[in-house]
């Protein structure tokens, strides 16, 4: 008999369904808090890894998907939301704006609507993998169900 899904599992499945997702969540007891341990974990490229990163630009919090291979250019992301400043945010600030742990954040069912900007080489792949609101479950993707279910805008935002 396996356990029941966390409630934030739950909510990602029920707002996957309500974009006409089916949403098929694995746990990972061990964790997948970093990119490389998710890639271990799953069997996948490392670059299949969607690593979900919040920021504040100009003060205004926004979300990034960036591929686990690449690391985020924090200017680039500043310039691709129209400000000028990119600053890290704290723990709770992510959990208030998304609704979800730092290394659980999902790319839907977000407490509140935020700009999301997403690296193209995740494009490149069939399937990316995404946490699914904890940081011990995550769940495949295509990348263009995922570029269409965050509304989210492609764009060159990692470091050279």
């Amino acid at each position: 008999m396996s356990e029941s899904p966390h409630p934030n599992v739950t909510r990602v499945v029920e707002a996957g369904a309500a974009l006409g997702l089916t949403i098929a969540p694995r746990r990972f007891p061990e964790g997948t808090k970093t990119a490389a341990d998710a890639a271990a974990a799953i069997g996948v490229d490392v670059g299949q890894i969607v690593k979900s990163l919040i920021f504040a630009v100009d003060g205004e919090v926004v979300l990034a998907y960036v591929s686990g291979a690449n690391k985020l250019d924090e200017k680039k992301l500043a310039a691709a939301a129209g400000g000028a400043k990119c600053t890290r945010v704290d723990a709770d600030t992510v959990r208030e704006a998304t609704g979800f742990p730092i290394g659980g954040v999902p790319p839907f069912g977000h407490t509140t609507q935020l700009q999301v900007f997403i690296d193209p080489d995740l494009l490149q792949y069939d399937e990316v993998w995404a946490a699914a609101g904890t940081w011990t479950d995550v769940f495949g993707i295509a990348p263009q169900q995922l570029v269409e279910a965050s509304g989210g805008t492609i764009t060159d935002i990692k470091q050279a």
